[in-house]
């Protein structure tokens, strides 16, 4: 469940609360439509938290030679451009 599907789930609500004019006796059409257009919003903003949040990777090196094995690591974060080794 994404950004978009926040926003469909908002735009269907809004047409079920502000569009249709019909009367059902066994709904009432305009609480389903606020009760969707305020799911939508929570949707929309909980990937909107996630989309947004701070991503940190990292890439461990080993490398085995003659003189014995070296293991570098370096972190990578999505607010910075530049990684620095950890070792």
């Amino acid at each position: 469940m994404g950004i978009g599907t926040g926003i469909a789930l908002f735009v269907i609500g809004a047409i079920l609360t502000f569009a249709i004019n019909v009367d059902v006796t066994w709904a009432n059409l305009d609480l389903i439509g606020y009760i969707l257009m305020g799911a939508g919003f929570i949707v929309f903003i909980i990937s909107l938290v996630l989309v947004l949040r701070k991503r940190s990777s990292v890439e461990t090196v080993r490398h085995v030679d003659n003189t014995g094995e070296r293991v570098t690591e370096h972190e990578t974060r999505s607010d910075s451009s530049n990684s620095d080794p950890l070792v």
